[in-house]
């Protein structure tokens, strides 16, 4: 039995794969605030036009530059893992592999986007990246693109995280970036929020208006997004090429693909190379794992919202909870964002994709016991991922099913251990959003 495939460096990915070539409906257009659908102009104060041009096509493979390649070999092809330790503490006849992105410099999936993001800004002029963080994955992952390509990097990072995860701030000081906690008094969007809640822990949204603020109004800066958008779910699909590859290697494919789902972008780039396979009449079933307390897509609307808490971006169909809605603090920071993806959500509503939502306490608990079986400490998003794989593995070892599960390990835990402390101290809660709170955020969308 092998524990680990790995990938030969000769056989990493050259083009990212376009799921839109395969939707089986077009993709749903941003609007403007006036309804109408925006063109690139819209995005072009603050993205390079090699991004807005990867945000709106519809090609199935998109070449991956030579100089992005060489720098993600750093660490890549991540490895394909068999959890036969897990396997054998679950007394599941499942097989269960994970593909390993907590190897990065960062410790996350995060690079596979920050760098090519940096690289396109670079040649094009740029001199600073502007960008949110709520975890501190993405900051830290851009922080060390920026450190790679002579960028100047400077990150909003959600109060509570910023309060949370110390490390992962330096981290993003270490590669050079600055860090502010969000919201800061730099911004008007800061400001307001200040005004109405001077205690506020922040959230993804907020930390978005204020990053695309002051990129808006920054002539030689840009600003650049972690998840959501079209592009950066585009450049995560390295994730699941390679696992294809590598499970093709040892003869298997999964009954079922798990990954957490905040925005999209590990989600997206896992699931959407198998959803070509899908799309072609495979069998195979793909499932984002989203906490209780952020439940976008089992308790969200899919209908249109900004992106932002302040509704300075163009107006996107996802499923949402409403763009001020507020996510308690809970310690999976990467997945307390109001919406999704709009290319997840318009997949979801057809059916072709699915969705869980899984308390903080369980997620815990599936973490330490990952820990406890393959040695590694996962980050609490990744623990969604793998609480949900348990769930169905603990299934399977009731009727019998022999399935092989896949899903994203999609950070390590490392700069996360005050969760874990507050873990085993019994200071964790579940939160399950209350059914009158989300009905009085979406009460707030926009109307055109």
């Amino acid at each position: 039995m092998q524990k680990k495939i790995w990938l030969p460096e000769n056989e990493m990915p050259t083009h990212w794969y376009n799921v839109v070539a395969d939707m089986p409906n077009a993709p749903t257009p941003p609007l403007g605030p006036d309804g109408q659908p925006v063109g690139p102009d819209a995005l072009s104060a603050i993205f390079p036009n090699a991004i807005i041009e990867q945000e709106m096509s519809a090609e199935r493979w998109i070449k991956i530059p030579d100089e992005v390649r060489e720098k993600l070999l750093l660490w890549r092809p991540a490895p394909l893992v068999r959890a036969t330790e897990l396997e054998k503490a679950l007394g599941t006849p499942c097989k269960i592999f994970f593909k390993n992105e907590s190897v990065s410099p960062a410790g996350s999936h995060k690079p596979n986007s920050a760098i090519p993001q940096a690289y396109y800004n670079k040649q094009e002029g740029v001199k600073r990246l502007i960008t949110e963080t709520g975890a501190g994955q993405w900051g830290s992952s851009l922080a060390l693109a920026g450190q790679m390509f002579g960028l100047d990097v400077r990150v909003y990072m959600v109060k509570v995280s910023y309060g949370q995860k110390p490390y992962r701030r330096l981290l993003m000081q270490t590669w050079g970036a600055n860090v502010f906690p969000s919201p800061t008094n730099m911004t008007q969007v800061g400001r307001d929020v200040l005004a109405k809640d001077p205690d506020s822990q922040g959230s993804l949204g907020i930390a978005i208006a204020e990053a695309v603020e002051e990129a808006a109004g920054t002539p030689e800066a840009n600003y650049a997004l972690g998840s959501v958008l079209n592009h950066v779910l585009l450049h995560q699909t390295i994730i699941g090429q390679e696992a294809k590859k590598q499970l093709e290697m040892v003869g298997e494919y999964p009954d079922m693909v798990f990954a957490p789902s905040g925005g999209g972008s590990n989600f997206g780039g896992i699931a959407f190379p198998f959803f070509a396979d899908k799309a072609a009449g495979k069998e195979v079933r793909l499932i984002g794992v989203e906490p209780t307390s952020c439940p976008s897509l089992t308790k969200g609307e899919y209908t249109y919202d900004f992106g932002d808490s302040s509704g300075l971006t163009p107006m996107m169909k996802m499923y949402t909870l409403g763009h001020d809605f507020m996510p308690p603090g809970i310690h999976a920071g990467g997945l307390r964002y109001h919406g999704q993806s709009a290319l997840v959500s318009q997949l979801y509503h057809e059916g072709l994709l699915e969705a869980m939502a899984v308390g903080q306490k369980e997620t815990f608990e599936a973490g330490v016991l990952f820990a406890r079986t393959e040695g590694i400490v996962p980050a609490p998003e990744s623990n969604h991922a793998i609480a949900g794989v348990i769930r169905e593995a603990l299934r399977c070892k009731e009727t019998g099913e022999a399935k092989t599960l896949l899903f994203t390990l999609s950070g390590h835990g490392h700069f996360d251990m005050t969760s874990y402390d507050r873990f085993f101290k019994g200071e964790l809660e579940d939160f399950e959003y209350p059914e009158e709170a989300i009905k009085a955020s979406l009460a707030n969308l926009p109307k055109f």
